[in-house]
This record gives structure tokens, sequence and C-alpha cells, in this order.
């Protein structure tokens, strides 16, 4: 049996570094500017009639008691999340108990922890990948704004210039019943969505 010299692999590290270095260039270019939240709810809402009022009601009830969890915690926020999904704090009252391996069976990403741009375009592909409607709440000072380490070279300066963000729970880090009021707060704003456009 042959075994095969070392250092030798099926790809050139060069290149891929390469390629990755330019991936995240590209992205860093068009990460310049916060992404707005997207509030359309606040013009359409005199214009609905009672018919659509009610069935939005009825699926923004279903969508806003079972919200799917995928998580993005690449720091300590982590640890308060663990601790809101215990018995204590009880996230599962919510409809979210179980958390979601797959972006695909998702409808919030919490996101918490610093974000270096490095790992920005990872998770913004699980962004892209998850299912309409979807949602994100920036959990920690970290996810808000970069927190301590923002001045860095390296540190996106908030998740808000890699994705739209809905609700900010800010702390460093916030603590359970934080989190828990910032779910709440999505709960809200998930009641007034409009699924019917007036045709």
């Amino acid at each position: 049996m042959e075994i095969s010299k070392a250092g030798e692999y099926s790809y050139a590290g060069m290149e891929l570094d390469r390629s990755e270095g330019q991936i995240i260039e590209e992205l860093k270019a068009r990460s310049r500017d916060v992404i707005p939240d997207p509030d359309q709810w606040l013009d359409e809402d005199l214009e609905r009639n009672i018919l659509v009022t009610t069935l939005d009601e009825v699926i923004n009830w279903g969508r806003r008691s079972s919200l799917w969890t995928a998580i993005c915690f690449p720091a300590c926020c982590a640890f308060e999340f663990i601790a809101a999904n215990g018995p204590r704090f009880d996230l599962a009252r919510f409809g979210m108990e179980i958390l979601r391996a797959s972006p695909r069976q998702a409808d919030l990403i919490i996101t918490a922890g610093t974000l270096t741009w490095k790992m920005a375009p990872s998770v913004r592909r699980i962004y892209e990948q998850m299912a309409e409607p979807k949602w994100v709440i920036a959990m920690g000072a970290c996810g808000i704004s970069g927190g301590i380490f923002r001045s860095s070279y390296n540190v996106v300066p908030g998740y808000n210039h890699i994705i739209p963000v809905d609700v900010y729970v800010p702390g460093c880090p916030p603590r359970p019943e934080a989190l828990i009021y910032g779910i709440q707060m999505l709960q809200k704003k998930i009641a007034k969505r409009t699924s019917f456009q007036k045709g």
C-alpha cells in the first residue's frame, strides 16, 4: 500500500485564501451602510378591510406563536440564551423550544457575539437560506454595534451591516429577561404584519 507524500493536498492553499479573501472584501464593500428595517405595515394599515384583517390576525397569531429559531452565537451571549431556554425562564411557552439545525426550517435567527468579516459571508448565507417570512434579533452589544471590539479592523460593526435586524436587545451580555422582552417585541411586530396586498 502506497502512502501519498505529506503536504500534497487536493487544493492549493494560496488559491483558497485568495478566493475567500475576495468574497470577504466584496461583502465589506457592499456593507458600508446599515440595512433599514422593512416596516411596510405602517403605510398599509389603513388600507386593509375587515376580512383581510381577520385573516392576517389568524396567520400572524400562528407565526408569532411558533417561532422556529436558528442561532448564531460566536461568543458569550450564548450562555444567557441557554439560561433563557432552561426551565427557569422557559422559552417553550413562546413556541420556541426547538432550536433548528437547518436554516431552511427556521424563521428567526438570534445573532449574538462578535462577528468578524471572515465569518460574515457564512452568517449572510444562513440568513438567505431561511424561509420567508424571516426575522432577526440582534442580542448584546457585540451583535448591535460590534461592542468593545468595534474598532478592530476585522470586526463587523453590527449585524445590521450584513442582514436586516428587526429587534435589538442591548446588554453585555443581556439577561434572559431582556431577551424574552425582545422576543415579545418581535411578536408584537409580527402581529402587525400584512400577508395580503390590496388588489
